[in-house]
């Protein structure tokens, strides 16, 4: 069931996303203080493209240079990341089919907006990264 909403997801927003995600990621690494956030962007990319049987966990080792870099981030690219996906989530959601891809949608504003100090995670195990 995974790879079937999976798949539908890649045909109807995950592909958008995932570019949303990689054209943010460019140009955060643009400069040399962007590349974390960069290479976070490309993170997240793969989980936007891909987002059914994965969910991000918090790491405990994320400390302080975590929260200012996600404040950093939420300023630069997070917000706008999170309206496509409360835009995007709102309009599947419209139909009874769409309804999981739209919760996948929500599911993903989190990490949209603050994904430093953030891993993600196959379901199946969601405590292996702590």
């Amino acid at each position: 069931m995974k790879t079937l909403l999976n798949i539908i997801w890649l045909v109807l927003a995950g592909l958008w996303m995932a570019l949303g995600y990689v054209l943010a990621g460019v140009l955060l690494c643009i400069t040399i203080i962007g590349i974390p956030f960069g290479i976070a962007s490309f993170r997240i990319a793969g989980f936007a493209l891909w987002p059914f049987g994965r969910m991000a966990v918090p790491r405990r080792d994320a400390g302080a240079p975590s929260c200012v870099g996600n404040v950093l981030w939420l300023v630069l690219a997070g917000w706008w990341l999170a309206l496509g996906h409360i835009v995007t989530g709102v309009v599947m959601c419209l139909t009874i089919i769409g309804i999981p891809l739209g919760l996948a949608n929500f599911k993903l504003i989190p990490i949209s907006l603050t994904p430093l100090g953030h891993e993600i995670v196959p379901t199946d195990q969601p405590f292996a990264g702590r």
